[in-house]
């Protein structure tokens, strides 16, 4: 039997134990989206910016790492990376990472209710290297540095000191999520046998002491888990993934997202999107480049992922075709964007605003190659909310 074919036959084999649904449906068998056309129709030639979109969408460029933000004199930052959207009375912000070391942090630029710029900021400075992180529903950002012993730092897109976080691990820290039922915070991590993680607060919404505990699963794409504490979140001298039996290991973690019951997270090392239902305790693949059949896979180099209001998720590419693909709640993956000239550079940062009608992201070396020369974009169209 062809390799493929026989990944998928036995992935969706051991699905049925999962007992999951399909993204945010509760389908009786889940199975790894597959190639199908996309909602919003096929891809169109290039606009200005290089960038292809379905018809009736639009892209403009926001910021420029290195030029002042328009409209500003901040300054935008290097290396553009994970990023999140804030409302902000009838406006929103956006806030940005950037993936540099030394120097990282974060910056912020603020909207009004049409999409103009007003202003712009550092939030963050004197950080290692920040990749991606998450949104609290208490509206700081969590912003993640990805090396070795890295923290968590609480910033605060609306104004004030962020505040380094160390209670929730050190480790190679990619991305967060919170989870507002469970009152906790899921935590990837950036490493060829990484693990996922979850904080526990001991009061939720202040992540200044909890407890970090770890996924324990077997080594299988399906199945049950439990979470165990992890004994030295600080990680010295045993890294924090290899402190506890049996805990889960996943091929380099990374972008991570949360909503009903579901959290989805990313590794890059197997291109796979992982789907973990928190209430029932079960995890599976919501999608596998290699169970990809018919055709070639459309989603490769697995990054940062975010959700749309509608229910679809969107997983950025570092590398691939420079695309930003959906995946449906009825399992089908297609391209939505693809950014020409820029083959050395990746995709980072995709964030809704608050009504889901305005997608943000980075390309974070643009046409360059250099973290000096990224390029923040905002997409606007009819998307499905």
């Amino acid at each position: 039997m062809e390799r493929r074919t026989f990944l998928r036959a036995s992935v969706l084999g051991t699905s049925t134990l999962a007992l999951t649904g399909s993204l945010w449906q509760d389908a009786a068998l889940a199975a790894p989206a597959q190639n199908a056309p996309g909602p919003y129709g096929p891809l169109l030639a290039a606009d200005a910016n290089g960038i292809q979109l379905p018809a009736g969408f639009t892209s403009r460029v926001i910021a420029r790492s290195g030029q002042a933000v328009p409209g500003t004199s901040y300054i935008w930052h290097s290396a553009p990376d994970g990023g999140a959207c804030f409302p902000d009375g009838t406006g929103w912000i956006y806030v940005s990472n950037s993936e540099i070391n030394p120097g990282g942090g974060a910056s912020a630029i603020r909207f009004d209710s049409s999409g103009n710029v007003v202003s712009a900021a550092s939030i963050l400075s004197g950080t290692r290297q920040n990749c991606a992180g998450g949104a609290t529903p208490w509206n700081t950002w969590l912003s993640c540095e990805e090396v070795d012993r890295g923290f968590v730092y609480e910033t605060r897109p609306f104004g004030g000191a962020a505040t380094q976080r160390p209670a929730m691990g050190r480790f190679k820290h990619e991305a967060a999520a919170a989870d507002p039922v469970r009152k906790v915070v899921y935590l990837t991590e950036d490493e060829t046998n990484g693990r996922f993680y979850r904080f526990v607060p001991t009061t939720w919404g202040d992540l200044s002491s909890g407890t970090l505990q770890v996924m324990l699963a077997g080594s299988a794409t399906s199945g049950s888990f439990t979470w165990a504490d992890v004994p030295d979140p600080d990680g010295s001298p045993t890294a924090t993934r290899s402190q506890v039996s049996g805990s889960k290991s996943f091929n380099g973690g990374e972008g991570c997202y949360y909503a009903n019951d579901t959290v989805w997270f990313t590794t890059k090392g197997d291109n796979r999107v992982w789907q973990v239902n928190v209430a029932a305790g079960t995890y599976e693949l919501a999608y596998d480049d290699s169970l990809v059949s018919p055709g070639t896979a459309p989603l490769t180099g697995v990054d940062n992922v975010t959700g749309s209001t509608f229910g679809d998720l969107y997983v950025a590419e570092d590398g691939g075709n420079m695309e930003i693909c959906l995946i449906t709640a009825n399992d089908t993956v297609s391209p939505f964007l693809r950014v020409g000239g820029q083959g050395s550079s990746e995709i980072t940062g995709p964030a809704f605003t608050p009504a889901g009608n305005r997608l943000y992201f980075s390309s974070q070396r643009g046409t360059s190659g250099s973290s000096s020369g990224g390029i923040t974009y905002c997409v606007t169209g009819p998307f499905r909310t």
